[in-house]
Order: structure tokens, then C-alpha cells, then sequence
């Protein structure tokens, strides 16, 4: 099932290996990693089960202080996430939200077409850094 603004690609490699290197990606481009949050290990913790699932928070006041000074509200969409998954049948994934999704969703304009440009490229970028063996 998809989700509105919801980019997903799928990994070449496990979930713990993906999130190292989405880290490692995340980094290379001058990002930080502000938190990974391991979704399964808090299941286990209540007792439940989960496949691995872990999101990595990252991201840059460069690219997103922009965004935010054209609407506040965008902080709540920062910063960057990107979530680690292995579905049902093994398969891992890394699914982020569209910057262009998350502009349409705060009816931001035009003014920050040049930002998002460069957000949607980074994105795109650690994202296949993180999947695939081919460099950022």
C-alpha cells in the first residue's frame, strides 16, 4: 500500500546494514543524524513482536531554517526522516517523505522551489547510498 508523498525504494541489503549506511550517507553530505529510533527493539520491550523497523532522523539547519521561515509549520515535518523496514517477506525497504509532498502539504510556494530542488537531491541521494551499491 502506498502513501501519499511517501517515497519507498528497496534495498540491496539487510535493514541493519541499510541504516548504517543511510547514517554514513546522511553524514557524507554534511547532515547530522539527530536520532535512530529502533521501532522494533521497543516492541520487544512491551512484549510484541515487529520486524526490524528503524527510523533515522537527520537532517540540516541550512536546508530546513528556510523552509520553516516560509511556514512554522513545517517543523513538524522536521527534520528529514527516513524509515528502515523489512516487510513480510524479508525484503528490506527505505521509505522517505517528497520534499515536494511535504511543501503541497503546508501550501508553500514558489519561494521555496530552489530549497526543496536541493532537499529532494540530497534525499534521493543518501537514499541510494543507502540501498544500492552504487555511490552518493
Amino acid at each position: 500500500m502506498a502513501a501519499d508523498g511517501l517515497t519507498t525504494m528497496p534495498s540491496s541489503f539487510g535493514p541493519a546494514d541499510t541504516a548504517r549506511r543511510l547514517e554514513a550517507a546522511v553524514k557524507a553530505k554534511g547532515m547530522t543524524v539527530f536520532a535512530r529510533i529502533d521501532h522494533a527493539a521497543g516492541a520487544t520491550e512491551v512484549g510484541l513482536t515487529l520486524r526490524p523497523t528503524e527510523l533515522v532522523i537527520f537532517g540540516n539547519a541550512r536546508g530546513g531554517t528556510p523552509l520553516m521561515q516560509s511556514d512554522q509549520t513545517m517543523g513538524i515535518d522536521l527534520p528529514l526522516k527516513a524509515l528502515v523496514w523489512q516487510d513480510a517477506a524479508g525484503k528490506t525497504w527505505l521509505s522517505y517523505n517528497d520534499p515536494g509532498w511535504l511543501v503541497k502539504r503546508h501550501g508553500m510556494g514558489a519561494e521555496v522551489a530552489t530549497t526543496v530542488a536541493t532537499l529532494s537531491v540530497a534525499l534521493n541521494a543518501v537514499a541510494k547510498a543507502a540501498t544500492t551499491s552504487a555511490a552518493a
